[in-house]
């Protein structure tokens, strides 16, 4: 787990939060911006997914 493993999952929690305060006030803009912030940390842990997988194929050789 790296750095922006971390970064990704704590973006994704406040998307989450986001998304559900959006919903209980009945404001489809705050829901839409949790869902894009959501959509960024995953994104953002794919990022590490791959940095992490880049870092396992050169351990490898």
């Amino acid at each position: 787990m790296n750095k922006d493993h971390v970064k990704g999952t704590v973006e994704k929690a406040k998307g989450k939060v986001n998304e559900a305060v959006g919903r209980a006030t009945d404001d489809p803009e705050q829901e839409l911006k949790g869902d894009v912030q959501q959509a960024h940390g995953e994104a953002q842990k794919k990022v590490g997914d791959t940095k992490d997988a880049a870092k396992d194929l050169k351990k490898g050789h």
